[in-house]
């Protein structure tokens, strides 16, 4: 309340109580150009610094999250990619097996196909050689008929002494 009491004073006399020891602080029309001064310049730091410091700080802020969204955005779709593309290689894997397995029945009815060619042929020549070897045997045995007849004969012959008619 005795601060009030001299601050009340020294606006109403203009100058502040004097005292026979030296003050610490003397309150007088200096304060007041003190005052004034530290608000203009507050307000020219305010306009020359502060507000174009928060307003970088504030760019720089919305430049970073501006970024991270776009990470995320970006993340996202590498993800959709990678989830299509890892679709289409389980399609083309489906596709190839299924092509393989298509062309494995392919090659062994065909395979299948040659062995009863294979088969048929020989045993058309199995046939063949038999007929031939039949007709073979045949003719020898008419041949050795003959040549028995024949041979009988001259045996009878030589047995009798003299010729068979």
């Amino acid at each position: 309340m005795k601060s009030l009491a001299i601050v009340l004073q020294v606006t109403a006399t203009g100058t502040a109580p004097r005292s026979a020891e030296a003050q610490l602080l003397d309150l007088d029309g200096t304060v007041f150009v003190m005052l004034g001064i530290f608000l203009v310049l507050l307000v020219v730091l305010w306009l020359l610094l502060w507000k174009p410091y928060l307003r970088v700080r504030d760019e720089r802020v919305a430049r970073v999250e501006g970024t991270r969204d776009k990470a995320v955005r970006f993340e996202a779709e590498a993800a959709a990619r990678l989830s299509r593309i890892e679709g289409a290689l389980a399609e083309a894997r489906r596709a190839g097996t299924a092509e393989t397995s298509k062309l494995r029945i392919e090659a062994q009815a065909r395979e299948q196909q040659i062995l009863a060619d294979a088969q048929a042929a020989a045993r058309k020549m199995m046939t063949e050689a038999r007929a031939q070897l039949d007709a073979t045997v045949a003719a020898e045995k008419a041949t050795l008929q003959q040549q028995t007849a024949l041979l009988a004969r001259q045996i009878a012959e030589k047995a009798l002494g003299r010729g068979l008619s």
